[in-house]
């Protein structure tokens, strides 16, 4: 990911500790600048301070989840919206497929290995590079 220019700025918005090391250290030896919230409250106010080329948001957070950050993002920051990766775990219900399927973003189901998430950031970085 590094061939491409400029450093990327990722908003990972996970609240499972193993989950956000795993993304620091994989993206960050990939050359993005990252920083983590642990709900979409904290990342709420993280986005109106600082600028983000990319989120990957957890469907299952608290106190605001995934998709109700997703809807906020589309009214409030609609760029940042069309470069959202969705992820979660364990077992997901008809309408949050649903709403994957709605948003026509990518989802990145865990656990993923570094290798996945190395993937789905690369085509990213592809759309964005368009």
């Amino acid at each position: 990911m590094k061939n491409f220019s400029g450093v990327k700025r990722i908003l990972i918005v996970e609240d499972e500790p193993a989950i956000c090391d795993l993304c620091q250290r994989v993206l960050t030896s990939e050359g993005f600048k990252v920083d983590i919230a642990i709900n979409g409250k904290v990342a709420q106010d993280m986005i109106e301070e600082q600028q983000y080329d990319f989120c990957l948001i957890d469907f299952r957070l608290p106190e605001m989840n995934g998709r109700e950050l997703y809807q906020w993002l589309k009214e409030k920051h609609p760029q940042l919206a069309s470069r959202v990766i969705l992820t979660s775990g364990g077992v997901i219900s008809g309408s949050t497929t649903a709403f994957i399927e709605q948003t026509g973003r990518p989802f990145l189901p865990k656990p993923f290995t570094p290798d996945e998430l190395r993937a789905i950031m690369r085509e990213a970085l592809r759309e964005v590079e368009k």
